[in-house]
């Protein structure tokens, strides 16, 4: 690199060296074991169908972890105004780059970059002032902003389970880093909710379980507002300057990175007028789309190898066409599978230009519709919240998350008396949602914090067939698949950088987006919104009292009730965006 620093790197080059290949380049933090000059990973997936079709894949370790030099810092911030001697993840891709194209034989000049997550991040980092041989990029789950919406919280609300045993293992200093195996968190329990209750407040994390083994856990606890900390690791005012052709990559059920492909895709659009810049959703969880054949998740049945699909027929053209030049290919701007009817569609936009806005409303008696309420006065809804016994999430028993709760049964939820439920009459035709979702709720609590959960469920038929065969014995009529959730950690309501206590009994808005969907659901399915105050413990606790949760004391949790309004100038709703059949 430019300031001496060596970078641990690893060149896989076809044994057919009748003429140039492309380059394809992935950064990792994850290490590119096994280690050794006579040691070979295994391919598979995307790595194994790019090595058939003759690409030179090269992968490194980032700086600072495992074989390479250097210090590493999570989430390098990007740095606009490096010195000569400077460096950022940028500059070391474009240093890597450099001397690639200078020094690994029969190469044709041209480079790609790809990756998955934390790779996804490094691949959209590089992007930036791109090095004239990079011709194109696929940010594939792309980290985009830890506070607002990716991995670490969502909205202010800090995302406990999901983290906890990932910095746990990541933080972890081996004599041998390089041969070494690391070791999970031994949780001794199965019971991730009962080990999260028993924990106790959340500065406990460390105190009782981390115990100073992983200084960024500390580190990202220490900063809980929007601070200079998370928005130096905002990527999305940087991604400037992008000469080559993007594919950015993600899944409508990914509970780590869905907010950043999608936001990576946005301000890329925004600021690189003029280049080929492109969005694939399909129906995966985290990752799936580059290993595995995508045909299910959880109960869900997606009828196709949609994974498979997307590495043949997708990623695979996409560098055939701006690395080989194969001239077969035409470019869609956002090509994204259709979930409920399970079809992969293809648009010049994203969202679709005929998307039509509406509002869903909630009504008396639990009913949800597009029709405005007429009634002027003051009417409500309410629950008592209590973080002594929150909601939670999933009833899988398990201490890390399944990746498959963005399409579980929330009957569980629904049977709740802290859950609110809204459900719309049967559909009389399909009604399909394409874009983001906008949430307004008018709320007061008894408290001076509160969190805000709101879900969108797809209501199955009664009659809706089992799946055959049925060893789960999973019961598929009135199944409520949750379409999409997301949550909103309430004294953030007016600012992310200056949280405000709620004034108890005072009517307050509440207003965020949740990430796009391309959901159809079916004739005689119904629409349903729950809201909740717990999402457990996927989502750290709030105490209901305005505190500094990361070091909150068990005294601070306390029981509150919330209203949520639903008339007259306090209307409660959810705006989608419906796409008209024919649009289709």
């Amino acid at each position: 690199m430019r300031d001496g620093v060596r970078l641990f790197t690893r060149v896989y080059v076809p044994k057919d060296d009748s003429k140039a290949w492309p380059i394809i380049l992935t950064r990792t933090p994850y290490a590119l074991k096994p280690y050794g000059s006579d040691n070979y990973t295994n391919p598979n997936g995307s790595f194994r169908t790019l090595a058939e079709d003759k690409f030179i894949l090269v992968t490194q370790d980032v700086r600072g972890r495992y074989g390479s030099e250097g210090e590493y810092v999570h989430v390098r911030p990007f740095n606009p105004n490096k010195g000569p001697k400077e460096i950022d993840e940028n500059s070391d891709t474009y240093d890597t780059i450099d001397w690639l194209v200078k020094h690994v034989p029969n190469n044709n000049g041209n480079v790609g970059m790809f990756g998955i997550s934390y790779p996804g991040f490094y691949t959209a980092m590089g992007m930036i002032d791109s090095h004239p041989a990079l011709k194109a990029a696929s940010p594939q789950a792309p980290i985009s902003d830890w506070f607002m919406g990716d991995d670490i919280h969502h909205n202010g609300a800090f995302f406990l389970s999901q983290n906890f045993g990932f910095f746990y293992f990541f933080a972890q200093r081996a004599e041998d880093p390089l041969h070494e195996e690391l070791k999970p968190f031994n949780f001794k329990t199965p019971d991730g909710y009962d080990f999260f209750l028993r924990m106790g407040p959340l500065e406990n994390s460390d105190k009782l379980l981390m115990k100073g083994r992983s200084p960024e856990w500390n580190e990202f606890l220490s900063h809980p507002t929007y601070d200079a900390f998370w928005q130096a690791r905002n990527i999305r005012p940087h991604l400037k300057n992008v000469h080559c052709a993007v594919m950015t990559v993600g899944g409508w059920y990914d509970a780590e990175d869905l907010f950043g492909p999608l936001e990576i895709y946005r301000a890329t659009e925004r600021m690189n007028p003029g280049i080929t810049n492109m969005l694939v959703m399909g129906p995966w969880p985290h990752g799936d789309w580059g290993r595995g054949t995508g045909e299910k998740l959880g109960d869900i049945n997606f009828h196709a190898k949609t994974a498979e699909y997307y590495r043949e027929k997708i990623e695979l053209p996409f560098f055939r066409h701006f690395l080989k030049g194969d001239t077969n290919y035409t470019a869609t701007e956002a090509q994204v599978f259709e979930t409920g009817t399970h079809q992969w569609r293809r648009f010049d936009a994203w969202p679709p230009k005929q998307a039509v806005t509406r509002t869903l409303y909630f009504r008396p008696g639990g009913a949800l519709d597009f029709a405005a309420p007429q009634d002027s006065t003051d009417a409500y809804d309410e629950y008592v919240s209590d973080p002594a016994k929150p909601v939670p999430y999933t009833m899988e028993v398990t201490t890390g998350y399944p990746r498959s709760y963005p399409v579980h049964d929330q009957r569980f939820a629904a049977a709740r008396p802290d859950v609110l439920v809204y459900e719309a009459e049967p559909l009389e035709q399909d009604l399909t949602l394409a874009g983001p979702l906008h949430v307004v709720l008018y709320v007061s609590t008894t408290g001076t914090d509160a969190d805000w959960v709101v879900k969108l469920v797809d209501v199955y038929a009664g009659d809706f067939p089992d799946p055959t065969p049925n060893p789960a014995h999973v019961a598929m009529g009135g199944y409520q698949q949750l379409v999409r959730g997301d949550v909103f950690r309430g004294k953030f309501r007016n600012s992310f950088e200056k949280p405000e206590p709620f004034e108890p009994g005072k009517v307050t808005k509440i207003e965020f987006s949740m990430p796009d969907i391309f959901h159809t659901f079916r004739r005689g399915h119904r629409m349903m919104v729950q809201v909740q105050s717990s999402w457990f413990p996927l989502v750290d606790r709030n105490p209901q009292s305005f505190v500094n949760i990361p070091t909150a004391k068990a005294e601070d949790f306390r029981k509150a009730t919330h209203r949520v309004y639903r008339a007259g100038n306090a209307a409660s709703a959810l705006t989608v965006q419906v796409l008209p059949i024919q649009a289709k």
